[in-house]
């Protein structure tokens, strides 16, 4: 792959030595070689755009062909992923087809009205029935986009405290993440950077006064009960992070200095994700990757083989260790989500006295 892209490096330079010598050669005066263009060359260039366009079509097709799982619409997790997919699967089609149609026009054109000796060009002024159209059209299908991405936003946004949701705290800083629940209560106790106080282990600086802060319990691995609609509060410590589900279609900016807030209903246990087949044929690709790679990976102390886990991933590059900030996250029947719970301490038992 490196030896790829210096190949093409290379190749970039070269064209643009030589555009840079046309260009030179161009600015020259000269009477014994002209840079008109004839018959022969316009033909030429006719032919070269309908190339390119070919090109363009067969760089779309491969793409869709070797990349079109990149929506994720079979490994949505959440009950509002569905609506998410579709409307990116939308887009996606009107893009394709008004890419398609443009891209064919203008290159079809620049071939059918190439330069020819004797021809002469036809020039309107204006053209009131054109101009409406291609301006109506687009009007109407990206209020059709932005409309129905206003209702999918809301039907996400808009919880419904009747469904009495689980409440948890994302709590980002760098470069980690910590999960704190509501506890028995299901409220979350007050909260202020202020407070943060290591020796007593108050790393998220809750405040140790407030009743309802005193059944939260702390975490760094976030446990979810499938079917469960969970609502979450985000906070940041120090600089912008972004809370990142991708398996749920869930983000949202943590910001310093406020609470920001989303929520979801995870639909699929890790253990039924891990049968599911688009997820097996890609953790086994990356098994035969790390087994390539067997004595690097278990010099750096790392499990050899990877099986695929839900994570919560930061999406704002936040500093230097970035790429490294994520938690895991479990989701997992009612059952063993509360055999789990009960074996984790509260707040007011984990300081230190």
């Amino acid at each position: 792959m490196t030896a790829l892209l210096t190949i093409i490096i290379v190749l970039f330079v070269a064209i643009a030595l030589w555009q840079m010598v046309k260009i030179f050669d161009l600015a020259q005066v000269s009477t014994s070689n002209s840079q008109v263009a004839n018959d022969k060359d316009n033909k030429i260039n006719g032919y070269l755009m309908m190339g390119f366009l070919i090109f363009i079509y067969a760089i779309t097709i491969a793409s869709f062909w070797y990349l079109g799982d990149l929506p994720l619409v079979s490994n949505s997790a959440s009950e509002h992923g569905s609506g998410l997919d579709n409307l990116m699967i939308i887009t996606m089609i009107v893009i394709f087809f008004v890419q398609t149609v443009t891209q064919f026009l203008l290159h079809y054109f620049a071939y059918k009205y190439r330069g020819e000796k004797g021809k002469k060009a036809l020039f309107y002024a204006d053209n009131n029935t054109l101009e409406f159209v291609w301006t109506i059209i687009p009007v109407i299908v990206l209020a059709g986009l932005i409309i129905y991405g206003l209702f999918t936003w809301n039907d996400i946004m808009n919880i419904d405290k009747d469904d009495d949701p689980m409440v948890v705290e994302l709590y980002a800083q760098q470069f980690n993440w910590k999960a704190r629940y509501g506890g028995d209560d299901n409220v979350l106790g007050k909260a202020n950077v202020r407070l943060i106080d290591l020796d007593r282990a108050n790393i998220l600086g809750v405040d140790e006064d407030d009743p309802n802060a005193q059944d939260d319990v702390i975490v760094t691995e976030l446990h979810l009960p499938v079917g469960k609609p969970v609502l979450f509060k985000m906070r940041s410590q120090d600089v912008l992070h972004s809370a990142y589900m991708p398996h749920f279609r869930a983000q949202m900016n943590c910001v310093p200095g406020m609470v920001t807030q989303f929520g979801f209903t995870p639909t699929v246990t890790t253990a039924e994700m891990r049968q599911n087949p688009d997820i097996q044929e890609k953790v086994a690709n990356i098994n035969e990757l790390r087994r390539e790679r067997q004595a690097e990976i278990e010099e750096a102390g790392q499990d050899l083989i990877y099986e695929f886990d839900y994570l919560l991933l930061c999406n704002k590059i936040c500093g230097k260790s970035h790429y490294n900030m994520q938690m895991k996250i479990i989701v997992e029947t009612q059952e063993e989500f509360d055999a789990w719970m009960a074996e984790q301490k509260m707040f007011a038992n984990s300081l230190n006295k």
